[in-house]
């Protein structure tokens, strides 16, 4: 199997330092790009998007808690048991983790942004605006579970 190997373009800047599960929009963020690789020209034109996707690494994840199987999401069992593939855990194979996140603004090489579900220090691989267009398409489903899951990770 081909090994992949990433460097960090920068950091997340956060409120909070613990992995905690929810109330993620209470959170103030900005990613903080890598001055020995970029300069603020990287982020010319963002300003013109409400949203941007971030993809980061869960850094703190121990390797072996990496699941490869199946697991009861939050380790709660009045939910069904699933495969990690079903669900958006961080003790993911690859501990890739992405959130779709407001731009609040851009000042240098630091964006911004709410609802951002990453700690402190988290290193991010990548950034891309969202675009309406590769949103979903026709009718979305989920199972009731996971919108029981959901319900208090944005609240405020």
């Amino acid at each position: 199997m081909l090994t992949v190997a990433m460097t960090p373009i920068g950091t997340v800047r956060s409120t909070r330092t613990a992995t905690e599960d929810d109330d993620w929009d209470s959170v103030l963020s900005s990613i903080e790009l890598d001055a020995a690789q970029f300069t603020a020209e990287a982020l010319t034109g963002l300003e013109t998007f409400s949203h941007i996707e971030v993809v980061y690494l869960f850094d703190r994840v121990d390797p072996a808690k990496v699941e490869k199987g199946a697991r009861h999401p939050r380790n709660n069992t009045a939910w069904p048991k699933i495969g990690i593939f079903a669900q958006r855990g961080k003790n993911r194979p690859n501990r890739i983790g992405t959130t779709i996140c407001r731009v609040d603004r851009i000042e240098g090489l630091r964006i911004h942004v709410l609802g951002l579900d990453a700690v402190e220090r988290t290193p991010v691989l990548d950034i891309k605006p969202w675009v309406r267009e590769f949103g979903p398409r026709g009718y979305v489903r989920q199972p009731a579970w996971m919108t029981e899951l959901m319900s208090g990770y944005w609240v405020e």
